[in-house]
Parts: structure tokens; sequence; C-alpha cells
């Protein structure tokens, strides 16, 4: 064997190791977009199960805001199903509608002395709160993840490795109205 042969062999061998590391790579950030999403999924599953309790305790003391605790409700129908689905721009815009319903759910809260000052009231909408502040902190980095992902599979080399294994761009998580719009905190600090 030859000198050439053996550089063309070194040559092979160094372009399939290569590949093998893009593709490693690849299926890495592949999980991590799921793994971020189902940290999201957890907490968005959490605050479903809050929310029922919460608008229960609320119809007790605003039985004239019907058509607010029905808007949460159907808001938190709505995040459910976009949450099963996957579906990121669906899920975004539930949520929007969520957040929105809740801050208004809260605001109204201010109308009623006796439901600020109930505890189950109190201790539920701690709970919401730290629920959406995790949300936050989930949502960055699942989009993070999918930043990355997104990153990886359009850059050359790794392109031609994401398309052989049919690796595909993810949506970010976006919600329109952004946190800082329902701060719980601040509602009834």
């Amino acid at each position: 064997m030859g000198i050439t042969a053996l550089i063309l062999l070194a040559l092979l061998l160094a372009a399939v190791v290569y590949t093998i590391q893009i593709y490693n790579n690849l299926v890495r950030l592949k999980h991590a977009v799921t793994l971020a999403w189902s940290n999201i999924d957890v907490a968005l599953k959490q605050r479903h199960d809050e929310i029922p309790k919460l608008v229960e305790v609320c119809k007790q003391y605003m039985g004239y805001e019907r058509e607010t605790l029905e808007r949460v409700v159907r808001a938190r129908g709505s995040v459910a199903e976009a949450s099963r689905r996957q579906d990121m721009r669906a899920l975004g815009a539930a949520e929007t509608d969520l957040r929105a319903g809740l801050g208004q759910l809260f605001a109204l809260a201010e109308n009623y002395p006796q439901l600020k000052a109930n505890e189950g009231f109190q201790q539920l909408s701690q709970r919401v709160s730290h629920l959406e502040d995790t949300i936050a902190d989930r949502r960055e980095l699942y989009n993070d993840s999918v930043n990355l992902n997104n990153v990886r599979i359009e850059q050359f080399p790794d392109l031609l490795v994401a398309r052989v294994m049919g690796a595909r761009p993810r949506e970010l998580l976006e919600f329109a109205q952004e946190r800082a719009d329902l701060d719980l905190k601040a509602l009834f600090g």
C-alpha cells in the first residue's frame, strides 16, 4: 500500500469520524429541544390543574364576573390542546389569551376584599404566579435549544448530515403578551 493510498484512507477515515460527530451533535440538539419542551409541558400541566381551583374559589365571590371566569376556562382549554399538539403558534396565541384572562381576573379580584383575604385564593394565586415564573424560565431554555438546533441544521457542513437524517427547524415559543403584564406579586403583594 502506497503513501497516496494511506493518505486517502486517512482522509476518508477523518471524514467518516467528522460526519459521525456532526450526526451525534445534531441528535444531542434534537433531544435537548425535546427535553426543554417536556419541561415546559410539565409546568403548563401543573398550571392547568391549578386554574380550575382558582376559578372555583373566585366563583364564590365573583358571581357577576362570569364572562371573565369563562374566558379563563376557555383559554385554559386552548392552551391544553395546543400543548398536546405541540403547536407552538397556537400555544403562543392561547397563552396570550390565558395570561390576559388571568390578568383581568386578578385585576377584578381587587374589587372583592373578601376574596383577596381568602387563604385558598392567596395560595392559589401564589402557586399560579410561581408557575408563571417557571414557564417563563423554561420557555427561555426551550427557545435557546430551538435556536441552537435551527442554526446547526442550516450551517455547512452540518446541513448535509441534517438533510440526510431528516432534521427540521423547530418553532420558537413566543407569547404576544409578555409575562410582565401578569405580575401577580405586584397585584397581591
